[in-house]
């Protein structure tokens, strides 16, 4: 699966040349963070970390993972409204993991209280990397799915105009013009601008529930400025401003500062260390309001590990879509080997399996964000520590997917220029939005392709480990 860079990579002069070129462009692009110095502050920034060359993906793949996307986007909404599903599926994770239970707990409140939001929005991105088998063909595979918080639609709106700048620096003029155009941050606004205008509130505001230290503040910017573009207000908010500030009238129509809100879009609240008392108790807050929450707390939980091993199982795909059998295998055909380590005799299996061969496999914690997961020797010994308490039920187990490296440079800010080998990951953005019963909007809202080097296990582009790169169709 070699892209045809292999010339390139040989000739450090032009490497050197280009790398200067990239960095500038992406400056000029506006593919841009924080620095970690300087989190909160935009008088200081520098370019995201990103890939000097674009990255060979398999167009069949890259064809196959999009073609599954309004798929995906079904399944997490109907999850989202099968309370017995739901009840059923995290029944163990909620007696030993507090985080997913307080989750858990806000959802059948709630419920129980009526819900007064009746136009739904949903933002995912569905993760896959490309697994080799013992033949070598790659196969498509599933990490995970994104329900809350799925970020860099935005910087990578950017990154492909960067890599096409870098191949005609480097006389690839015609590698250049077949990189796909790709803009997730217009995709994302459009759902967002939908959800509001079916609020039907003109004069109410988008609210984005954002984190209180924000060195990703730029790919948030992107989707912002699609809405101010259609005159759509936008305000950034936390939690604690919603706390201090935030009240429901008699429709339990929310408002800030006295601004009625339509859309709550949450950059934040998908970790433990998100929320303390005042935290959860303005989470409530939103959750009880009509404003439409992307995403409310039932497709939140939706995106729990637990519910992606549960979907695996023989049936379960088909009970959530019934007489979709064609969506159905789209799905399953994704589907890495998922294994539950819930208490009992199979759960035991599981757990002595993975002990006595941790190479083969992930564990996976109910968390989002990148870099929870565990491999290898790290793997085993938790794994030896839980294996007979009901704490390993707040884990997932994987198979371990093993892509094709390929050569590349990753360019980050203050680090010295060499060549690494690097695996990819795609992400395809997913929009849907559903009033009532009726679904209004429902598609793939662009990709986001991320490579780390080999020596990284885990974890992404907010997480320092991984770099923003543009797929290159073989």
């Amino acid at each position: 699966m070699a892209a045809p860079w292999e010339d390139v990579l040989r000739n450090e002069a032009a490497v050197q040349e280009a790398a200067r070129v990239a960095v500038d462009a992406a400056l000029l692009a506006g593919v841009l963070m924080r620095t970690e110095g300087e989190p909160n502050a935009s008088d200081v920034v520098n370019y995201a970390p990103f890939t000097l060359l674009p990255s060979a993906v398999p167009s069949a793949l890259f064809e196959q993972a999009y073609a599954v996307q309004q798929d995906f986007n079904l399944l997490v909404d109907a999850i989202s409204q099968n309370k017995e599903f739901l009840e059923r599926t995290l029944a163990s994770t909620i007696k030993v993991d507090d985080f997913t239970a307080r989750l858990f707990r806000i959802y059948m409140q709630v419920l129980e209280e009526g819900l007064a939001q009746s136009v739904f929005l949903g933002i995912n991105r569905s993760d896959y990397m490309f697994d080799c088998g013992v033949d070598g063909t790659p196969a498509l595979k599933q990490i995970e799915i994104n329900t809350i918080a799925a970020s860099f639609g935005g910087l990578t709106s950017r990154t492909a105009a960067v890599h096409g700048q870098v191949l005609k620096v480097l006389g690839k003029s015609e590698e250049a013009s077949r990189l796909l155009p790709n803009n997730p941050s217009k995709g994302l606004a459009l759902g967002i601008a939908k959800a509001w205008e079916r609020y039907g509130s003109p004069s109410a505001v988008v609210m984005f529930l954002v984190e209180e230290v924000q060195r990703n503040i730029f790919d948030q910017r992107c989707v912002e400025n699609e809405l101010w573009n259609r005159n759509i207000r936008v305000v950034r908010r936390r939690f604690r401003d919603v706390f201090e500030k935030g009240s429901l009238d008699d429709a339990r129509r929310l408002y800030m500062d006295g601004q009625e809100v339509a859309v709550v879009y949450y950059r934040e609240g998908y970790v433990p260390k998100n929320y303390d008392q005042q935290n959860w108790e303005a989470r409530l807050l939103l959750e009880r309001s009509r404003a439409v929450k992307c995403p409310d707390i039932a497709t939140q939980l939706a995106g729990t590990k637990k519910v992606q091993q549960e979907l695996s199982q023989p049936g379960t795909l088909e009970k959530l879509l019934p007489g979709h059998t064609e969506a159905v295998a789209r799905i399953r055909a994704t589907f890495a080997g998922l294994y539950s380590l819930d208490v009992g005799e199979e759960g035991d299996k599981i757990a002595a399996m993975a002990i006595a061969d941790p190479d083969r496999f992930v564990l996976k914690p109910q968390r989002e964000g990148g870099g929870n997961n565990l491999y290898g020797e790290e793997l085993r010994q938790v794994l030896e520590k839980i294996r007979d308490s009901p704490e390993r039920t707040s884990y997932i187990l994987m198979d371990k997917i093993k892509p094709q490296p390929a050569m590349n440079y990753l360019l980050r800010a203050h680090s010295p220029l060499q060549v690494s080998e690097c695996i990819s990951e795609l992400g395809i953005f997913g929009v849907y939005v559903r009033q009532g019963k009726e679904m209004v909007m429902n598609t793939a809202a662009g990709h986001l392709l991320r490579t780390k080097a080999i020596e990284h296990a885990d974890g992404g582009v907010a997480a320092g480990v991984a770099v923003l790169d543009t797929p290159y169709l073989v």
